[in-house]
């Protein structure tokens, strides 16, 4: 999100989820979200679901 300059708020609106599933996959509960939860935030950020894995 900070590459892109996105915000919590923006992904949002692109993707639909609620601001505490995007918190959650952010945080320490990222395992616990779905494929498709961060697959919708991948899209939304045009990156593939494996770079969400990748430190920055």
């Amino acid at each position: 999100m900070e590459l892109r300059g996105v915000t919590i708020r923006q992904l949002v609106a692109q993707t639909g989820l609620s601001s505490g599933t995007l918190h959650r996959a952010r945080g320490e509960q990222f395992t616990k979200c779905t494929l498709e939860t961060l697959a919708t935030i991948a899209g939304a950020l045009g990156v593939k679901v494996k770079t969400l894995f990748e430190e920055g």
